[in-house]
């Protein structure tokens, strides 16, 4: 009889030779094929750990995705923090004003929450575009943009204001 171990929870299923495996655990029903099983095969280390060396030279870790944004934001508080700083007064204060927030973005570098810090409006260097199938320009130049600021490594970044999402909204949508 074959032995499998459910990746999930990690019981242990026996299925019988007859049957044979089936796709999804009888204990927390998920699926045990596919693209969410990663299979490991053990025993061969030596080819495991070189590949690791060879990735290790290359400048590929386990973890393929680019952290560092992440781990600067994390320093740059960290600095001031160092600095003599209080921290926990800071995050206190972040905590106060995001939950005060209607809109809460995370940043799309860090993936920490975003402060809204204020509105800007569209500038007379702004010209817009005039799509030929809308015949109309998509946003005004009186636009008004929210600004919001990463709370960790203080991204600035800008969002539509609700009305003007709107508006756009009713400009792509006429016939």
């Amino acid at each position: 009889m074959e032995t499998t171990i459910c990746p999930w929870c990690q019981t242990e299923i026996v299925w019988d030779e007859e049957l044979g495996p089936e796709e999804e655990c009888p204990y927390c029903h998920n699926e045990l094929k596919g693209y969410r099983t990663l299979n490991v095969s053990l025993g061969e280390e030596d080819e495991l750990e070189d590949e690791d060396e060879s990735e290790a030279e290359e400048g590929l870790g386990f973890w393929e995705e680019d952290d560092e944004g992440h781990l600067n934001a994390i320093r740059r508080v960290e600095a001031f923090a160092s600095d003599g700083g209080d921290l926990l007064a800071y995050e206190s204060g972040v905590e106060k004003i995001l939950d005060g927030q209607e809109e809460v973005p995370e940043c799309p570098h860090c993936r920490e929450y975003m402060m809204f810090a204020g509105t800007q409006t569209l500038g007379a260097d702004y010209s817009p575009a005039v799509p030929e199938s809308v015949k109309e320009p998509l946003l005004k130049p009186a636009a008004k943009l929210n600004v919001y600021v990463c709370t960790a490594c203080f991204h600035v970044g800008s969002f539509l204001s609700e009305d003007d999402r709107n508006a756009l909204i009713r400009t792509v949508s006429e016939d």
